[in-house]
């Protein structure tokens, strides 16, 4: 398998936006990409939108994007758009967005799947590509018990150590989560270690993008802007 890499723009810090439904699902999809960004790249602008959440969750979600993203420069954006109800305030969503895009259009997306059962993550990932058309976007998964897993067309490689860190986090970072029997050690390692037999690493996230762009000529001058 062929890796590709992230090329960082010449005269700017690499701009990821990450967004989530709600607190944790950022994390658990994307946790340990966003561990292997912080700790290869300086510097990192990342934008942490989460656009449900009670006042303790928020908490959790602060404490969060600052744990998974050690030394890069966040801006966290929360919101308290109605838990479960995404699809029937469509317009809020898309309202939600247009005024984080007007803040800037970062390199790389980092958000929920068109594929997701979960009816949130469905309706982000679903306006997501009307309001940012020029980025990178890549969809995470989550795994749930509607069993909504499928063939995925991208991968990002983690380290036993990165894994473990993530995990580690994910219970430090949302002590309200604990309580689901879903919430564990094995099911979050285990679909890890699937995608990584996947891509032949020891663990892996993995994700759909529907659109990309393929550089042969390393010297293009469009490469890096």
């Amino acid at each position: 398998m062929l890796p590709l890499g992230l090329i960082a723009p010449r005269d700017r810090p690499l701009s990821v936006l990450a967004i989530g439904a709600h607190p944790d699902d950022i994390e658990i999809g994307a946790g340990g990409a966003l561990l292997t960004l912080s700790e290869g790249r300086s510097p990192l602008h990342v934008r942490y939108v989460v656009l449900t959440g009670t006042p303790e969750r928020h908490v959790e979600a602060r404490n969060a994007a600052a744990a998974f993203l050690p030394g890069a420069d966040v801006a966290v954006d929360l919101h308290e758009l109605p838990e479960g109800r995404l699809p029937a305030v469509w317009e809020w969503v898309k309202n939600t967005l247009e005024t984080v895009a007007a803040a800037g259009i970062p390199d790389l997306i980092i958000g929920p799947s068109r594929t997701d059962a979960h009816q949130d993550h469905r309706t982000i990932a679903e306006i997501l590509p009307t309001v940012f058309r020029r980025s990178l976007s890549i969809e995470y998964e989550v795994p749930k018990w509607d069993g909504d897993l499928d063939r995925r067309s991208l991968y990002v490689p983690l380290s036993a150590d990165t894994m473990h860190r993530k995990i580690e986090l994910l219970h430090k970072c949302f002590p309200s989560q604990r309580f689901r029997d879903w919430w564990d050690d094995e099911v979050f390692s285990g679909l890890a270690r699937l995608r990584g037999m996947e891509c032949r690493a020891p663990y892996a996230e993995a994700f759909h993008s529907s659109k990309s762009m393929l550089l042969l000529a390393m010297d293009d001058p469009s490469c890096g802007t």
